[in-house]
C-alpha cells in the first residue's frame, strides 16, 4: 500500500513573503526616488501618524523606507525610494523590517548587501 502525501498549505511566513515578492519592481535599477529633499506620502502607504520624511536625516530616512517597503505597492516602491539610498542602508534597514519582507528582498535581489559591514549613509 502506497501512502500519498499531499501538498502542505502554505505558511502564513511563505504568504507573505510572497506578497512582498509581487509588489517588488522587475530591477532594482527602476527604483527613482529622490535622494535629497523632502517626501510626502500618500494616505495608502501612510494612513495614520507621520506622512513627511526629511531625506537628510537618517533615522527620518530609514522610517520612510521602513513603511514604503511595508506598506508601499509597486509604483510607490519605484517612486518613493532611491536605489544608491537603499543599497546604501540596507545593512540596517534589514534589521528593522519583517523577516518576510527581508527574505523575499535579499532572495528577489542578491546585490542587496546582507552584511553589517556595510556603512549606511
Amino acid at each position: 500500500m502506497s501512502v500519498s502525501s499531499t501538498p502542505s498549505a502554505p505558511t502564513a511566513f511563505e504568504l507573505l513573503r510572497e506578497q512582498y515578492t509581487l509588489r517588488f519592481p522587475t530591477s532594482l535599477e527602476e527604483l527613482a526616488g529622490p535622494a535629497t529633499g523632502t517626501v510626502n506620502l500618500p494616505l495608502h502607504v501612510v494612513w495614520s501618524g507621520r506622512r513627511s520624511y526629511g531625506l537628510s536625516q537618517h533615522r527620518s530616512r530609514m522610517s520612510l523606507y521602513r513603511t514604503v517597503l511595508a506598506e508601499g505597492q509597486r509604483q510607490d516602491l519605484i517612486t518613493f525610494l532611491n536605489l544608491d539610498l537603499l543599497i546604501a542602508q540596507w545593512p540596517a534597514l534589514r534589521t528593522l523590517i519583517s523577516r518576510p519582507l527581508r527574505d523575499a528582498r535579499e532572495n528577489r535581489f542578491p546585490e542587496l548587501p546582507a552584511d553589517e559591514a556595510t556603512t549606511a549613509a
